[in-house]
């Protein structure tokens, strides 16, 4: 007895879409696969419409990207209680910065183009600058303080993130640990003497630490 056949799909307009919908399967791209899977004929084929279509909600991958990055800030930023001490608050929003970025590592390799960010986000930017300029550097140099502020933070978190995806993905010992484990104490001595301990060492979060370090150095280094 034969099969019935399949049903056949009506030639037409693809189904509407709409921008939330855009976003939504971006992101679920993104997390899984990684930013370079993003490309408008995959985002299309997967909400089963054409890359005609999504030109309708976004102008481009640039735009999307934009769109992400406000809809993770508005999703997961959460602005937090400010000390009264200037440092401190720079500090406090460098952290709460952190905190959302560590979640979600691909957001720092799109932002690390320095030319896209989240509308979103800009409250926390305004935070470090402010409490930069009010603990005493110029507007100008608040702006430097707080670019040096990202580049620690972004640097952090992606050589973290490519450590712990390779641990992951490859249980040898690292190219890292066999040199360690023959170092010339005569040479080296102070390596020597805490070879055995530089991957507990270095694994350890020390980002505050290094923040405040960061944010007293660059106030210690102002102008007279």
């Amino acid at each position: 007895m034969s099969q019935p056949s399949a049903p056949r799909r009506t030639p037409g307009r693809p189904p509407r879409i709409s921008r939330e919908e855009i976003i939504r399967t971006a992101r679920r791209i993104v997390d899984e696969e990684g930013v370079a899977k993003l490309t408008m004929r995959r985002l299309a084929s997967e909400v089963g419409s054409t890359p005609m279509a999504l030109y309708h909600h976004v102008r481009d991958k640039e735009e999307l990207l934009v769109l992400l990055l406000d809809d993770y800030a508005t999703r997961t930023l959460r602005r937090p209680e400010l000390p009264a001490d200037p440092r401190e608050r720079a500090v406090a929003a460098a952290t709460a910065i952190h905190e959302a970025l560590a979640a979600c590592p691909w957001i720092v390799e799109v932002l690390t183009a320095d030319d896209l960010m989240s509308t979103s986000a800009l409250w926390f930017v305004e935070q470090i600058v402010d409490g930069l300029a009010e603990a005493g550097l110029s507007p100008e140099r608040a702006v430097h303080g707080y670019r040096a502020i990202w580049y620690y933070t972004a640097g952090e978190i992606v050589v973290r993130t490519t450590a712990a995806r390779r641990r992951t993905d490859d249980d040898r010992a690292t190219y890292r640990e066999q040199v360690f484990a023959g170092l010339d104490a005569d040479e080296l001595p102070r390596l020597a003497q805490v070879a055995d301990r530089w991957a507990p060492l270095t694994a350890t979060d020390t980002y505050q630490d290094g923040l405040r370090a960061l944010v007293h150095g660059l106030l210690a280094a102002r102008p007279a």
